[in-house]
């Protein structure tokens, strides 16, 4: 019987580097000789770890709504449309990889919604939670390790946000909102890893840096050839 793979998720507001993250653990895990989950990202046109929503055409498509700030919507049609996104990739690629062995390295999960539409948005923690367990089911919710990304030079990760916005990457729904939600949605963050147990981890520092503090948290989940 073939050993479930072990599924990492990153996490963390805006600008702490969650998808470069994601790509780095998945390439070290390449070079172990590892055969983690790639999918079609068709904003990059390139096959990259799971970043949420997205990863299917039904994903891909709700990611485009999602990401449309001229779609008017309210906080519920948002956790919606994430949750029937999260709903297709785990059915159609995360969990079948995850069943065959092979490790799923993803940036962003339901945690963001709990963050996003939660404290950000105000819609009820519980109610997410139980939509959630009912639309895509507990072992999505459960996985192996959440790493929560954060950064206490708030200087530096805005100048992450400003430096894509000079690289042609518009403001989406989220990052228009204003410094209300943005500085409740950190927060929740916080306070999801404080309920759950979770030890942030210090998005601070060269990418390198951050790398070395993510590896040395997940590195206990995989048995490494001698």
């Amino acid at each position: 019987m073939t050993e479930r793979g072990r599924y990492i998720v990153i996490e963390g507001s805006d600008g702490t580097g969650k998808s470069l993250q994601a790509i780095r653990l998945t390439e070290r895990l390449q070079k172990l000789g590892f055969d983690p989950l790639l999918v079609f990202n068709d904003e990059t046109n390139r096959m990259e770890p799971v970043q949420e929503p997205g990863g299917t055409p039904r994903a891909n498509e709700l990611r485009r709504r999602i990401k449309d700030k001229s779609i008017p919507r309210t906080p519920w049609q948002n956790v919606e449309w994430f949750t029937e996104a999260r709903e297709s990739i785990w059915n159609e690629a995360i969990n079948p990889a995850l069943e065959a062995g092979r490790p799923v390295i993803t940036a962003r999960s339901w945690v963001s919604t709990m963050a996003y539409q939660g404290y950000g948005e105000g819609v009820d923690l519980n109610k997410i939670r139980e939509y959630t367990r009912e639309h895509v089911g507990e072992l999505y919710m459960q996985p192996d390790y959440i790493c929560i990304l954060a950064m206490k030079n708030e200087r530096e990760r805005r100048r992450r946000m400003i430096g894509r916005s000079a690289d042609g990457m518009q403001k989406d729904t989220f990052e228009s909102m204003g410094e209300e939600f943005q500085q409740n949605m950190q927060n929740g963050y916080i306070r999801f890893a404080h309920d759950n147990g979770i030890r942030l981890t210090s998005a601070d520092g060269a990418p390198v840096d951050v790398e070395h503090r993510v590896w040395r948290k997940v590195r206990g989940l995989f048995t490494l050839a001698a």
